[in-house]
């Protein structure tokens, strides 16, 4: 029998986790970025404009910056159309579908703190 001496690697961007739950961490760390996910989920896809609005008080700055690095992750596609002015949509990937369920167990976990 064979020992196997490295871990499991999982890849996220240019990044490699060794934990499942480190890496998921990682993948939704930021003020933001469930939220963002959280909207992609209700809607098929959000343009950038749509997206600032159902996020409320986020700046421009940090949505742009965390759409980014969400869309590095493989979490959210963006499509970009060529006409002007420019339209850019943002909907959730495969793998960031695969979230959607961690976000219903948030859902139900917040109904522990109702009044």
């Amino acid at each position: 029998m064979e020992i196997e001496l490295n871990p499991a690697i999982y890849k996220l961007g240019n990044y490699e986790f060794s934990c499942p739950i480190e890496l998921t961490t990682n993948a939704i760390n930021g003020k933001w970025k469930v939220l963002i996910l959280h909207r992609l989920s209700e809607k098929q896809c959000l343009r950038f404009s749509e997206l600032k609005k159902e996020v409320e008080n986020v700046s421009e700055k940090m949505l742009i910056q965390h759409l980014k690095e969400l869309e590095r992750d493989g979490l959210v596609s963006r499509k970009v159309y060529p006409v002007v002015p420019p339209k850019v949509e943002y909907s959730l990937t495969e793998k960031g579908k695969r979230f959607v369920p961690v976000i219903d167990v948030m859902r139900q976990f917040v109904k522990l703190f109702k009044k």
